[in-house]
């Protein structure tokens, strides 16, 4: 969502997972400077996780889009889009591709057991981030007919004002 909210606006998108995974998984020592280094940029896009980001990315924001789907639709998505990384090897971040499968059942920090641990905390963070920000614009967007609406809509007219 973030890199067609990007496209649509013609800014740049970056990946948060690649500024704070390095080679091998290990986080990057470089990480909150990164953050820092993005967010003094004009325009920018990225993706709001990583507790310790969330406070920089909250406080330089001008908009906050929230793709608020059904647990089962986005289990479904972490687990299709792991199963096809997985199995096609694809390289991710500075080099990283999904660790074996298996892993989901050793590794608390497994992609799918942390979206399902984490699927109920945005609600409490945005909150968290509106009462630090109240003029701040959260559009929160349930379904994926309705982001593609929003991105086609609402989004686009603003690109083109």
């Amino acid at each position: 969502m973030a890199a067609r909210i990007g496209a649509v606006l013609d800014v740049p998108h970056v990946e948060i997972d690649g500024l704070f995974h390095g080679p091998g998984w290990v986080p990057r020592p470089t990480f909150d400077d990164d953050v820092r280094r993005l967010v003094a940029r004009d325009a920018w896009v990225t993706e709001w996780q990583y507790g310790r980001a969330r406070p920089v990315l909250g406080a330089r924001a001008d908009l906050v889009v929230w793709l608020d789907l059904p647990v089962a639709v986005v289990m479904r998505q972490v687990v299709g889009r792991t199963l096809r990384r997985r199995l096609r090897r694809e390289v991710l971040w500075n080099g990283n591709q999904e660790p074996p499968l298996r892993t989901i059942l050793t590794d608390d920090e497994h992609i799918v057991r942390w979206a399902w641990s984490t699927r109920h905390k945005t609600a409490a963070l945005l909150g968290e981030l509106r009462g630090q920000r109240p003029e701040l614009l959260v559009v929160r967007l349930d379904s994926h007919a309705e982001a593609a609406r929003w991105l086609a809509g609402p989004l686009a007219d603003t690109a083109r004002h």
